[in-house]
């Protein structure tokens, strides 16, 4: 038998660089973390569907549509927009929180769906808070108390006049979760009453109002300024703190009734679980299309503000906003359902 030394052994055995292991290292860690990228980088492949949780022509829903095309020029698919209204948006938030989260179902949410609702409803079927990747915050608002043109009221004080003369005899329609706090706090603080009329969305609130099957209503500016346009509305004021820069000669209602101030917002989320690398594509490119000089002009033209938040920077604020509409909501005498 041949014996082999220990140092000779050693000899026989290769020897790797320093450097080379480092390089092994790191490609071990490329291979480790290459499968989130490449799939970022392959996303998509398919047309995606964004669910608008109200009707066509609604504030959300307008919004989408305008995103579409300019978002598909980044990410090489089609956006589709899907309406599904009623239930204050909880048929739609709910099947986009139950879909395949996997970046090709989306939620144009809005405040309504992913805070309000959470004081509105004695029980909802999904939860805004864990329910949901948060993908980008896109635009905020305010709403606007509407009457039909020959209602004999010109301002939200003279409204409360003949509200309070004519008692509990006018109808008042919402929408959307925003509109139905508006309603709340019409009462509360104006000291009126009314009958309230739920609909699955605004604009068909806005048709019942310049159809004179209801008094009034409290509108979104994408909703309500073309019948304002047309001459069928009469616009008394906003709802937001202080008037709309882009609006500025239309009083708040803040004027005539001091704390009144309920602020919209819209923006789109995936279910939970939907891969971050996806979700930062997708808001890296509706943050894009918003920032499109000729989206920029549409929205003015609208009266709505640009307001653009990543994933976490939108989380962090849905989290805020959640109990402060619960609390709204209290305030404003409304009983969950």
């Amino acid at each position: 038998m041949v014996r082999t030394s220990l140092s000779a052994a050693l000899a026989a055995v290769p020897r790797v660089s320093v450097a080379a292991c480092f390089a092994g290292s790191m490609m071990a860690l490329a291979l480790a973390v290459s499968p989130g990228c490449a799939l970022a980088q392959s996303f998509p492949t398919k047309p995606i569907r964004v669910v608008v949780p109200f009707p066509p022509g609604a504030g959300p829903d307008q919004l989408a549509r305008l995103l579409a095309a300019p978002m598909q020029e980044v990410l090489g698919q089609p956006l589709v927009v899907e309406n599904r209204a009623g239930a204050q948006g909880t048929i739609a938030a709910t099947e986009v929180a139950r879909a395949n989260p996997d970046g090709y179902t989306l939620l144009m949410g809005t405040n309504t769906t992913q805070a309000a609702n959470v004081g509105l409803f004695k029980k909802l079927a999904y939860d805004p808070l864990k329910d949901f990747a948060y993908v980008a915050r896109l635009a905020q608002s305010s709403l606007i108390l509407a009457v039909r043109s020959d209602f004999p009221a010109a301002s939200a004080k003279e409204f409360i006049a003949v509200a309070r003369a004519r008692k509990g005899e006018l109808s008042g329609g919402f929408g959307s979760g925003g509109a139905q706090v508006s309603l709340g706090l019409l009462r509360s603080l104006g000291g009126i009453q009314f009958v309230e009329v739920p609909y699955k969305g605004i604009p068909i609130a806005v048709g019942e109002v310049v159809g004179g099957q209801i008094a009034f209503t409290f509108t979104d500016f994408t909703a309500g300024i073309g019948q304002w346009k047309a001459g069928r509305l009469k616009l008394l004021g906003v709802t937001s703190r202080n008037r709309s820069p882009l609006a500025p000669d239309l009083p708040a209602l803040a004027e005539d009734l001091p704390g009144f101030e309920i602020t919209i917002w819209w923006g789109m989320m995936a279910p939970a679980g939907t891969p971050r690398e996806i979700v930062q594509r997708l808001s890296d490119a509706a943050i894009k299309a918003l920032n499109r000089p000729e989206v920029q002009q549409r929205l003015a033209g609208l009266s709505v503000d640009p307001a653009a938040m990543g994933p976490d920077e939108f989380t962090k604020f849905v989290g805020v906003e959640v109990p402060r509409w619960v609390k709204q909501i209290r305030e404003a005498g409304i009983l969950p359902e």
